[in-house]
């Protein structure tokens, strides 16, 4: 009789569905790429290192990034913007946690919009913003996450040089695209 309801147990934990079990997912190679549009010069800055986690048990997520990985296509301005602007000696990392609005409900090829609420920091600055993007279950091992939004460099402290060849607009859209994987 124990060794038929224990087979019984099994067979109904093996026909949940995905859902149902850990929903953590990790990546260390995710974008991230900001764009910078003044009105004599645009940029974009481009890093390969997003780490991050997603948990969606306990609807929290935490994403940061090496500030002093971001490339923009000239060494000269990369220096610059590390060494003038963001002080990455002193604020190596951008970070951004918090939890989901409404946590969504995937299954294998499926997409939902979120909203994203938490704290931003850079700069040595931290504030509440709210970020919207999309999660998409790729398969029942990876997700992908995609989101856009602006940053005001003033909110952070971070000044903005007046040099014309070096112009750069206060407000900066952060893109970010990841793969994330079960862990």
């Amino acid at each position: 009789m124990k060794r038929l309801l224990i087979l019984a147990l099994t067979m109904n934990f093996l026909m949940l569905p995905v859902e149902t079990f850990a929903q953590a997912f990790k990546t260390e190679s995710g974008t991230v790429e900001f764009l910078s549009k003044a009105s004599l010069n645009e940029f974009t800055g481009v890093s390969n290192t997003l780490n991050g986690l997603v948990d969606l048990d306990k609807n929290m997520f935490d994403f940061f990034i090496d500030l002093n990985t971001i490339k923009t296509g000239i060494g000269l301005r990369d220096k610059h913007m590390r060494e003038n602007y963001l002080e990455t000696k002193k604020f190596p990392f951008a970070e951004f946690t918090g939890k989901i609005d409404a946590l969504p409900n995937l299954t294998k090829g499926q997409s939902q919009n979120v909203t994203a609420k938490g704290k931003f920091k850079i700069h040595g600055v931290e504030r509440e913003i709210s970020v919207p993007g999309k999660l998409t279950m790729v398969s029942e091992n990876e997700m992908k996450l995609e989101a856009k939004f602006k940053v005001m460099l003033s909110d952070y402290n971070i000044d903005i040089p007046t040099v014309v060849f070096y112009e750069l607009s206060e407000e900066q859209v952060v893109t970010i695209e990841a793969i994330l994987k079960k862990k």
